[in-house]
Parts: C-alpha cells; sequence; structure tokens
C-alpha cells in the first residue's frame, strides 16, 4: 500500500497534513528515547502502577488481551538531550507516517498488532469515531480500512451511535464486530453518546485503546509520579531506570490553589496541562499566561512541566527558509518502537494549520 492510494481529494481538503521536510536526528538520540520508553514500560508493568492507576480508569476490563495500539511517546530534542512531555494512548498518524515514509516492514507489523490485540481470529473490526468522516485524520481510517482489506479482515468505519450490544457482543447493523479500534478522545468513555461502548468494554469486549489503558498510560497525572523519585524507589525501580527516568522526564507537578503564588512566580519555566487533555487542547506556556487563564487552570485540573523547548527544522516555504518547531512521536507496541516520525508546526503546540508543517520523515544520522 502506498501513500498514493489514498483518495487525492481527501488530501486535498487537509493541505497541512504531510511536510516535505525530513528530520535528522541523530543515532544516539533515538537510543535514548528506547531506553526511556524501556524505563516507563518497566514501570508500568509493576503491580503498585496498576494500583495506582486503576482509579482513573473507572472499572476493571476484562479484556487482558488488548494492550493499546498505538502508544505515543511525544519528545522534544533539547540541548540536554530527547526529554519525553507526554504519553497518548490514542495517537493517531501512525499509518500516515509509515505510508509517507515509504516503511512496508512497518505496516505488516501494524496488522499483526491488530490481530494481537483480538482474543481471536480477527476478521471484522470497526474504527469508531464521533462522526468519522469530519475527523482531520479520516484519511487516515480510509487507509486503514484499505490495509486491512489487503490482509482479508474487513474494516467498518462507523460512528459509536451505530453501535448495539447484544448477549455480549458488539455489532454493527447485522455484523458481530471481533474487535473495536477507538478513536474517541472522550478517553473514559463518560460521555452519555459513548455508554454502549463503556458498557461493551466493561462485559470484556475487545477495544482498543480502552479507559484502563487511557489510565494506565496517558493521563497526565502520571508524569508526576514518573518524575517522584522517593516514589519510584519506594515501588522498587531500579536506580538506573529511575535516573534515566529523571534524566528524561522534566518534573512535573500537580497543580493546585494553594500553591498558586507559587506556580505564578514559576510560570515562565513551566507548561501548564489539562490532566485528560488530548491533541494540546486547553495547554498553555507559562510565558504566555494571563492572570485570567491562570485562574482558571487552578480550578481545572491541570499538571504544571518543567518546560522543555522543542527543536527546529528548517522548512523551505515559497522560496524561503522558515523554522519551524518539531515533536517527535514514537509509536510503541508493548514496549517495542515501530516507527519514529516528527510533526511540524508553528505556535505554542502542535497543530495541522502551519503551512509547511504538518507529519515528516525521520532520518537516522
Amino acid at each position: 500500500m502506498k501513500l498514493s492510494d489514498l483518495p487525492a481529494d481527501l488530501l486535498a481538503e487537509r493541505p497541512n497534513l504531510f511536510s516535505s521536510a525530513t528530520v535528522p536526528i541523530g543515532a544516539a538520540d533515538l537510543a535514548k528515547m528506547r531506553e526511556l520508553i524501556a524505563a516507563v514500560e518497566r514501570v508500568i508493568a509493576l503491580p503498585a502502577w496498576r494500583e495506582f492507576t486503576m482509579h482513573a480508569a473507572g472499572g476493571t476490563a476484562q479484556n487482558p488481551a488488548a494492550t493499546g495500539v498505538f502508544m505515543g511517546y511525544d519528545f522534544h530534542l533539547t540541548e540536554v538531550g530527547p526529554q519525553l512531555i507526554e504519553i497518548n494512548s490514542n495517537a493517531g498518524g501512525g499509518l500516515l507516517a509509515a505510508l509517507q515514509a515509504g516503511q512496508d516492514d512497518v505496516l505488516d507489523a501494524y496488522v499483526a498488532m491488530f490481530r494481537a490485540e483480538c482474543p481471536h481470529e480477527l476478521k471484522v473490526l470497526a474504527i469508531v469515531d464521533v462522526t468519522p468522516r469530519e475527523q482531520y485524520l479520516y484519511p487516515e481510517f480510509f487507509g486503514f480500512q484499505r490495509l486491512f482489506a489487503q490482509h482479508g479482515i474487513r474494516a467498518l468505519i462507523c460512528d459509536p451511535a451505530e453501535l448495539l450490544l447484544c448477549h455480549g457482543n458488539l455489532w454493527h447493523e447485522e455484523t458481530k464486530l471481533d474487535l473495536v479500534y477507538n478513536r474517541l478522545t472522550d478517553f473514559a468513555f463518560a460521555e452519555p453518546a459513548h455508554a454502549v461502548l463503556r458498557e461493551a468494554w466493561r462485559q470484556g469486549v475487545a477495544i482498543t485503546p480502552n479507559p484502563a489503558i487511557h489510565a494506565r498510560y496517558a493521563d497526565k497525572r502520571n508524569l508526576i509520579a514518573l518524575t517522584d523519585a522517593a516514589l519510584l524507589a519506594e515501588w522498587g525501580v531500579a536506580e538506573t531506570a529511575r535516573q534515566t527516568l529523571l534524566a528524561g522526564i522534566p518534573r512535573t507537578e500537580r497543580v493546585t490553589a494553594e500553591r498558586a503564588e507559587d506556580f505564578w512566580q514559576r510560570r515562565r519555566q513551566l507548561f501548564f496541562k489539562p490532566a485528560a487533555g488530548f491533541g494540546s487542547k486547553g495547554s498553555y506556556r507559562g510565558d504566555k499566561l494571563t492572570r485570567r487563564v491562570f485562574e482558571e487552570i487552578l480550578t481545572g485540573n491541570y499538571v504544571a512541566q518543567n518546560f522543555a523547548p522543542p527543536s527546529t527544522v528548517p522548512v523551505n516555504l515559497d522560496g524561503e527558509l522558515t523554522e519551524l518547531k518539531a515533536d517527535i512521536r514514537n509509536y510503541v507496541y508493548r514496549g517495542a518502537v515501530q516507527l519514529v516520525a516528527a510533526r511540524l508546526y508553528q505556535g505554542q503546540t502542535t497543530n495541522f494549520r502551519t503551512p509547511g508543517g504538518g507529519f515528516a520523515k525521520v532520518i537516522e544520522t
């Protein structure tokens, strides 16, 4: 499958989805990112971590086979090395980035990953999101449908409202689903419109990712624990792993009204993020904060992270070189890095609105 297999009209509607730039990353930095990811995965595998994060999931899943497709470990490349700024359990773009890079072996790994998420033979799955045709990454949904078809798997693209739970199985019209590829940003299935998915997950239907996976990996409050040296030691995390975590993750703190003045005074060195946020929504650089926004942050379940500035990449835009910021995303499954891609942008946070920006191919140097 090639990038050219995607409908041209879908891509034309999203002019800043792909960047023509390439992003060079040194072998040493790539190795440091893998080392940090391995350290995080070792902590997440601890019984103490599951106990620590289970409250955020709101229940216990009965489908242990689902460990979560497309974990996104997002890094900034800084003067002190790669810094892990967040983990996403619903990282979009993995297929698009692989097609852009022309990595057929990664496509095969993706198909094997989805088969591994299903507790039995995978014949039919549903890619589920709210009004999927209107989503910016809809071309990826279409691409997955084509990719799965090439491997004998039927893939439906649908809204959660189209699903029915009956006798412990999820159905789309008259088709029983073996697996749901969840692309919702309602990570806990808390909205009334997603009650069917939540109940299906509670009953053991294979859904990937699901609320337990998000709570275990992607809740921003987890970064507080991953940068707490004393807590990591109490859990029995080895010293070498602790040092890797503390060196590779910017210190993260819970924002409370009691410490308002402290955070305000230090705001220029901090980045504020909602604990359950996604796609940089509601995130703020401290040096850009107004008092009004800061007051909202104090009551909004936020974390504050030491600011780790992103690296920049020169991009040729209409004959002129423009410096764009770069986020480096490692797509990970069960601790193994499948693909490394970059997202180029301008402004405070990543977006797909920057001319010359979007997904960019990474090359090892």
